[in-house]
């Protein structure tokens, strides 16, 4: 199926060491979504995935060849603030290693179109019709978990807050880059751009999609990232707590 997409739309994909996947996704992309624009923002993979990307860069495929390892939020960060500059309508985060399929994708981009115009659209695994598939009974607990943790704590009223399947609309984008305020470093930057685009109002929706296990290539998720995603988590609902509880305060006092 191919479909249409009626503002600019700006595909962002980091990479590092995706040789094996990301011909693969590129294909499918521009199958179902010709009119989309590709940069992948690689971090001097070893492997020469950006050589690869760079053979083939074009008017709708970019790089942007970062000098080395830096960061899951830092790449997301550069791709955003390239794309805002140039004037892209909607933003999409998407793996490269073959975890988020295209066919969900389609149905996101069609949400993000609807009259109602949400802000943030999240693809996700823990709402009816959505899964995962290829992962153990211990992955998909120690997920459900930390989303149950942040609801907890946070309030987003959004049941997959750490996927990273994503559309975001231009203007909350740009307050959300502009601001600075971002300070995730890994995965936890999903649950902080959730928060921080739920605390300006933005209107947030999920779609339901299957989350694949990576086709080739090893996860860059470790111990360390779970550990600052608990810890920001943590401190976030502890900051937005003390927050209420002034606000409650000041109006008893009439100040």
């Amino acid at each position: 199926m191919t479909m249409n997409i009626s503002v600019p739309t700006l595909v962002v994909i980091p990479t590092y060491n995706e040789l094996q996947n990301l011909p693969g996704l590129l294909g499918a992309l521009f199958t179902h979504l010709p009119q989309v624009h590709v940069l992948v923002v690689d971090d001097s993979s070893p492997d020469g995935t950006g050589q690869w990307v760079e053979k083939r860069a074009n008017d709708q495929i970019h790089l942007m060849q970062r000098p080395a390892k830096s960061g899951l939020a830092s790449a997301y960060l550069d791709g955003f603030a390239w794309g805002l500059e140039r004037g892209y309508e909607y933003f999409i985060q998407m793996d490269a290693d073959g975890s988020h399929r295209v066919v969900d994708l389609t149905r996101l981009i069609e949400r993000a179109q609807q009259s109602d115009k949400p802000d943030l659209v999240i693809g996700s695994r823990w709402v009816p019709n959505g899964g995962t598939q290829g992962w153990g009974a211990h992955r998909i607990a120690l997920s459900r978990l930390g989303n149950a943790y942040i609801q907890a704590l946070l309030r987003l009223g959004v049941a997959d807050a750490t996927a990273g399947f994503r559309v975001y609309r231009h203007p909350i984008l740009r307050e959300l880059v502009d601001s600075g305020e971002v300070q995730s470093r890994g995965y936890g930057f999903q649950v902080e751009m959730t928060w921080r685009a739920a605390r300006r109002g933005a209107r947030i929706v999920e779609v339901p999609i299957v989350f694949l296990e990576r086709r080739a290539g090893e996860s860059k998720m470790d111990g360390d990232i779970i550990k600052e995603e608990l810890i920001n988590v943590t401190k976030w609902g502890l900051w937005q707590r003390k927050e209420k509880v002034k606000s409650i305060l000041c109006g008893a006092t009439g100040e």
